[in-house]
């Protein structure tokens, strides 16, 4: 389902059948009646009465803060797991001035720009399905400034490439933890284009497996202040002065150490009664095959 159409149910769940219009305890000053959302014409009210839900429902939370009328709301929804939203629908335009939109652990797999506020300056995807950044970045909303993409499915590099300036002119903040990209030289160029970027999340990805991972980004984006949500600091800087102009040191590979404490059903060698030599009996041999998934 979309979510305009969860927020309205949780809306309706709490008596507020009409917010932002209608009349009701938010309502302060005349001209603000209305009907099915939308306000009659006339002048707004004096006062914005600002209101705050929230509501526990099935272990999640709905938080809402808005203002009286559609052309006046600017705040935040909050949209949990248990709504099950799939679609970012048109629904969300009536908020004019929306600035925060948190949707994650929900089903979202494709998400267009065309039906999120331009006023947007935080938009949360965490832990849903989102695969392709194309529709996305048709008209993405100019100022945003943290855009959470961290649990889902994206994958380099036809992906990385809407990750640049010419989409994202304002972004600060930037998780995208726990996807599959895997060319660090090719991420880090198109990242590079993000003139206001300070904080990323990169943790999770196939790419921070390389020995390197870290002091090449710290000396390739000089103007990050957190990465993988630790601190970069001026020792460490120094630490990875060059790095960035030393290509052949990043590889595609990783080196994974397994080390097997136990294993329960596989006779000792030990164990077994050693034959005699020049005895006839028949020698036994074990074979085992340990396959690792990562």
């Amino acid at each position: 389902r979309s979510v305009s159409a969860a927020l309205r149910e949780h809306l309706r769940r709490l008596g507020l059948q009409d917010f932002p219009c209608g009349l009701g305890s938010w309502v302060r000053g005349r001209g603000a009646r209305g009907h099915g959302g939308v306000c009659a014409a006339g002048p707004p009210p004096q006062r914005v009465a600002l209101i705050r839900v929230t509501r526990m429902s099935h272990g999640s939370m709905l938080h809402v803060r808005v203002t009286l009328a559609p052309r006046w709301v600017r705040d935040t929804l909050a949209n949990p797991s248990s709504l099950q939203v799939e679609e970012v629908d048109k629904g969300l335009l009536q908020l004019q001035q929306l600035e925060e939109l948190i949707l994650s652990a929900n089903q979202i797999s494709r998400i267009t720009s065309a039906n999120l506020p331009r006023t947007l300056k935080v938009l949360e995807l965490c832990c849903n399905a989102v695969a392709d950044l194309k529709d996305l970045c048709t008209q993405p909303p100019p100022e945003l400034q943290h855009l959470g993409l961290g649990h889902n499915r994206l994958y380099g590099p036809s992906q990385d490439k809407y990750l640049t300036a010419d989409f994202w002119p304002n972004l600060v903040s930037l998780d995208l933890s726990f996807n599959s990209f895997m060319d660090l030289p090719r991420l880090v160029s198109q990242l590079s284009s993000l003139q206001k970027l300070r904080v990323l999340v990169l943790q999770g990805n196939p790419l921070a497996l390389i020995p390197t991972y870290r002091g090449f980004l710290v000396d390739s984006l000089p103007k990050l202040s957190f990465l993988d949500d630790i601190h970069i600091g001026p020792d460490e800087r120094h630490q990875f002065h060059g790095l960035a102009r030393q290509p052949e040191l990043i590889r595609n590979e990783a080196r994974v150490v397994v080390s097997v404490g136990e294993i329960k059903g596989v006779p000792d060698p030990s164990a077994l009664q050693q034959l005699e030599v020049g005895s006839e009996a028949p020698e036994i041999t074990y074979r085992y095959c340990v396959t690792y998934e990562f």
